[in-house]
């Protein structure tokens, strides 16, 4: 199979954390885009979700946020749940 060269330009910050990490599980740059590129060929599609670089994960997503969600849901269908109180009623509740 013939070989060719394939330029890149990046961040440079990113180049670095992306060097580290490929040295760190033992893989060269070049060996990392490769298994990337086959990939890609392979699936005919990107092997990942893209999302922009700088958007953090909406938190409404995260594990805890959906346990907590999931066992809201219990308590409400096991009716232990507070339905239709005004801010005044609540603020009496929490008084006592």
């Amino acid at each position: 199979m013939a070989q060719t060269t394939f330029s890149v330009r990046m961040d440079s910050e990113i180049k670095q954390r992306f060097e580290k990490f490929c040295a760190e599980e033992g893989l060269t740059t070049a060996r990392a885009i490769n298994l990337f590129a086959r990939a890609v060929v392979r699936e005919q599609r990107l092997p990942f979700e893209v999302v922009p670089f700088a958007k953090k994960p909406d938190p409404f997503y995260s594990e805890a946020n959906q346990e907590f969600l999931r066992e809201s849901i219990a308590a409400l269908d096991a009716g232990k749940g507070i339905v239709r109180k005004t801010i005044e009623e609540l603020e009496a509740m929490e008084n006592g």
